[in-house]
């Protein structure tokens, strides 16, 4: 009964990622094109949430591991926000009138 435990523990992380990765495909593939920019700064301020909470975990580390994980979350997630403004404001370009670069 205790490896069953363990068995559960060890897997439900990874449970988890797989339904989130699945809704949230699920979920962005059902938004109208028009709704991408704004969709994308809201995203934008949850990696940057994200990030603090990566911060803090990392402060809170102990070993060595939790140590590396922590600063590879924050990595990756520092890395996931400034990807997302980059991608923001190269749609927010495209919305821009092309009168005004003409003169």
């Amino acid at each position: 009964m205790e490896i069953m435990k363990q068995v559960v523990e060890f897997f439900s992380p990874f449970y988890i990622l797989m339904l989130a990765g699945f809704l949230g495909y699920e979920i962005i593939g059902r938004v109208p094109v028009i709704l991408h920019t704004p969709l994308m700064s809201g995203t934008n301020f949850v990696h940057g949430i994200v990030v603090v909470g990566a911060m803090v975990a990392l402060g809170q580390a102990q070993t060595p591991m939790e140590q590396f994980w922590g600063f590879i979350a924050v990595l990756m997630g520092a890395g996931n926000a400034v990807g997302g403004f980059f991608v923001t404001e190269r749609m927010l370009e495209m919305f821009k009138s092309s009168k005004g670069q003409e003169k």
